[in-house]
């Protein structure tokens, strides 16, 4: 919802957090992306445990004040990721295990009818800087986009990883939104480490 700002510096409160949040879509399929590398694969959840989708969520997104799936109680969680149109894939590596590991999140919400929500993507820290973002977003993008799919969408912040609005553009998105979000510091009631996302300083 848009709301009248009136031009130069607005100070928060201590304890508050202002993110700039941008918004980009595609309203048709980019050209195919590189091929996910041997060993590592895109798989569906279609029964998502809370608990394990919770510990990944939280892996990969401490550095970048992920937040609002710890703010769930499990029971709540499980029934959002369990709902119809919701579609959770996890990025496995098979590496010496037979099971393999879970290195990337992937959730889509495609309860909007045509409209798809690409709603959190990410991989483990350690797996950043790979070469793995661009076939894991064109994975991403062959399941978002059926013959119903009219629009993809999703949205980054300044809180990000810093390559991830150059990123996204470069898979093919287009930004068409921007504002501001405001919240609490996720640090200061717990529901983060304090020492997550150490570069930005707490208050």
């Amino acid at each position: 919802m848009a709301f009248p700002l009136t031009d130069g510096y607005h100070l928060l409160p201590k304890g508050k957090m202002a993110a700039v949040v941008t918004w980009l879509d595609m309203h048709a399929p980019p050209p195919p992306g590189p091929a996910l590398p041997p060993g590592v694969q895109l798989i569906a959840q279609p029964a998502p445990d809370a608990a394990a989708y919770l510990a990944l969520f939280r892996a990969i997104g401490e550095p970048w004040l992920w937040f609002g799936r710890l703010q769930l109680t499990i029971d709540d969680l499980q029934h959002q990721l369990t709902r119809s149109g919701v579609e959770v894939f996890h990025l496995v590596h098979h590496g010496e295990t037979q099971q393999g590991e879970a290195i990337g999140l992937l959730e889509l919400n495609r309860e909007a009818g045509g409209e798809v929500e690409i709603a959190y993507f990410g991989l483990l820290p350690q797996w950043a800087g790979r070469g793995l973002g661009a076939a894991f977003m064109a994975a991403a993008l062959a399941h978002a986009w059926k013959p119903e799919t009219r629009r993809v969408w999703l949205h980054t912040c300044t809180f990000d990883h810093p390559a991830a609005l150059r990123f996204y553009r470069k898979c093919g998105f287009q930004p068409y939104q921007r504002g501001l979000e405001i919240f609490d510091d996720p640090r200061l009631n717990g529901t983060l480490a304090r020492s997550a996302a150490a570069e930005v300083p707490l208050l």
